[in-house]
């Protein structure tokens, strides 16, 4: 479609083919299986000789017009669409991983991360090493030869760390480690994270993309920029498929026999809310760096943490990488987890919730719901204070959303 603006190839992204009644959504293939015309031809689709489609279970046309969609405005080399983010994460580590080998990673990820490397999948003989991203020398100690993905998340949720990209995809090309990047926080209508070195996008379509918590979905974007020659893992499938290993073995086997294939009916609405994703992102990303500034005025607050702050330590790298909006979530410390219990319970307009992104401003206490299940000692490990609220802000106007703030602090 030639050099036109992101929101113009998502709303203009064209059927695989042509619709008998010419609708201009896509419509919903509420359907399992599909007939074929021969033995011969449902021979060569199961065995994937063609293209046609099998079974929804592995892919459907409108999950897979969700898919072109996303990968005609990120410029992936392939976008796999999943039941949930974490549904992602799996996928992506159990194609890359093996037993025996490590996955390099920060102790500061989301609470059900952390739980997936630490308990599920060590079980099954992968190593998790947690250290400090941040700091490229304790990385470079902590990678070997067995080391098979960097994992990280951009901006982490909620202690909001921001690593070097760049340094850390330079230290995983010479290595030859994958660089995994949960990009969720930052949308892509804002951030190419092809352009800093990422191999391996996962994202929550659960987020900004459906609209206003329409529904769970997770998008793996596989940009084909690893040389995977070099992966104990993948070496066999490199030597048939090329640059597209990793797609290759995750689709045609972990994909496959996992299950957790996104439904058309997640797919319909998330093609919805992808349309509308950008201006959305826009207003939610302002109100929130307003609204950052603001709460830094009140007495009742100890601390904001926000990284498009010009005072915050991660300010000139975030706005590098992620521009003057890198995001719509903030956090804030109030002066113990009592105050904080007392704060939430005052609260009028913004609701109690877990989830990001909504249409609607959410507020939640992460050490006691998100963390609630760690010990304090890990809590402490991994960054997370009794003191602090996480706040997803939405569409409201910011008036509101600072009145009731203010009215819930005094």
């Amino acid at each position: 479609m030639g050099d036109i603006s992101f929101e113009a190839k998502v709303l203009h992204t064209t059927f695989e083919k042509q619709d008998a009644y010419n609708a201009l959504s896509m419509p919903v293939y509420n359907c399992a299986a599909y007939e074929f015309e021969s033995a011969e031809a449902m021979e060569a689709a199961f065995c994937g000789r063609t293209m046609d489609y099998a079974y929804s279970r592995i892919t459907n046309p409108t999950v897979q017009y969700f898919e072109n969609r996303v990968r005609a405005v990120t410029e992936a080399m392939s976008v796999t669409a999943l039941n949930s983010g974490m549904a992602a994460i799996t996928h992506v580590l159990m194609t890359l991983g093996r037993a025996g080998a490590n996955i390099v990673t920060s102790p500061h990820l989301f609470g059900n991360t952390v739980s997936l490397l630490k308990n599920t999948l060590s079980a099954f003989g992968l190593e998790v090493r947690f250290c400090n991203l941040t700091n490229m020398s304790e990385v470079l100690a902590n990678v070997d030869h067995n080391t098979c993905a960097i994992f990280l998340e951009v901006i982490t949720n909620p202690q909001l760390e921001v690593a070097d990209l760049k340094a850390l995809a330079t230290i995983a090309t010479e290595c030859h480690i994958p660089l995994i990047a949960d990009t969720t926080v930052v949308p892509f209508s804002v951030f190419r994270g092809q352009d800093f070195g990422i191999n391996i996008e996962i994202i929550s379509s659960t987020k900004y993309i459906s609209g206003g918590a329409t529904s769970l979905g997770g998008l793996i974007l596989d940009h084909g920029t690893f040389d995977y020659s070099h992966s104990i893992t993948l070496k066999k499938w490199y030597e048939e498929f090329g640059n597209k290993a990793f797609t290759a073995r995750m689709r045609k086997e972990i994909h496959r026999n996992l299950g957790a294939y996104m439904t058309p009916q997640v797919a319909y609405m998330q093609t919805l809310g992808l349309e509308t994703m950008q201006i959305r992102f826009e207003r939610m990303a302002s109100t929130c760096l307003e609204l950052a500034g603001r709460l830094q005025t009140l007495d009742g607050i100890v601390s904001v943490n926000y990284t498009g702050l010009k005072d915050n330590p991660y300010y000139k790298l975030s706005t590098a990488q992620f521009g003057a909006y890198p995001s719509a979530m903030l956090t804030f410390d109030l002066s113990s987890r009592e105050a904080c219990f007392a704060f939430m319970n005052r609260l009028k307009l913004i609701r109690r919730a877990t989830n990001l992104f909504d249409n609607k401003t959410l507020a939640i206490h992460p050490a006691s719901t998100i963390f609630g299940t760690f010990t304090e000692e890990e809590r402490q490990e991994m960054g997370i204070s009794q003191q602090t609220i996480r706040l997803s802000v939405g569409l409201e106007a910011g008036d509101d959303l600072f009145n009731d703030i203010m009215q819930a602090l005094f």
